[in-house]
């Protein structure tokens, strides 16, 4: 009987030693850098209120890991969780702040068609829009410059396809905004995330 809890007590501490632990290490390292993620973009947004809560969740987290893997300096299994969450952490945590769509975006728009029916689309959306006559490389062209949020991108880009399917276009981040044109009510994409955090936004 003695020798069957023996066993049963080994083979118990062999699956939390390189099962259940290195799992629980690479959970807490995918949560700590998609934390530290996040928080790199509250603070390039001015959110100075959620970016120190982030931050402080980041450092408990990274804290235990650590613990743990002091603990257990001689289970290879810990390093490799430990590295392979740390990559993880990485790739949702850029998929998330796509996502999250925060900030603000100016697209610089170039096309040799007539851009008209472009731009009274984008004035239906009321996206406000700055027209340019330009000389290019194959002639005359228009160009076009709006800022935008980043949640309507997808919008945009839609319609660039849609009206001026050959039209050439950039999309660059920009920081402050002050003033302009933009579309009165939030899409779908805007609604969940970004109204808890709007309180907390940097007031221009």
């Amino acid at each position: 009987m003695m020798d069957f809890l023996l066993q049963d007590c080994l083979a118990n501490s062999k699956l939390y030693a390189w099962g259940v632990l290195p799992g629980l290490i690479f959970i807490a390292r995918v949560s700590d850098v998609t934390i530290g993620t996040i928080r790199l973009i509250f603070i390039s947004r001015g959110m100075k209120y959620m970016a120190p809560l982030a931050g402080f969740f980041e450092v408990l987290i990274w804290i235990l890991v650590i613990g743990q893997i002091m603990q257990n300096l001689t289970n290879p299994a810990c390093y490799v969780a430990y590295a392979a969450g740390f990559a993880t952490g990485n790739y949702v945590g850029i998929y998330l702040a796509e996502k999250l769509s925060l900030g603000m975006v100016i697209v610089r728009i170039i096309t040799q068609k007539d851009a008209s029916s472009l731009l009274e689309s984008m004035k239906a959306r009321h996206f406000g829009v700055t027209v340019l006559d330009g000389h290019g490389a194959k002639g005359k062209v228009q160009v076009i410059f709006t800022v935008i949020k980043k949640a309507h991108v997808q919008e945009v880009q839609e319609m660039i396809r849609r009206f001026n399917p050959q039209a050439f276009y950039s999309i660059e981040e920009v920081g402050d905004v002050a003033k302009g044109v933009f579309p009165a009510r939030s899409t779908w994409r805007d609604f969940a995330v970004l109204r808890m955090f709007r309180p907390f936004r940097k007031s221009k």
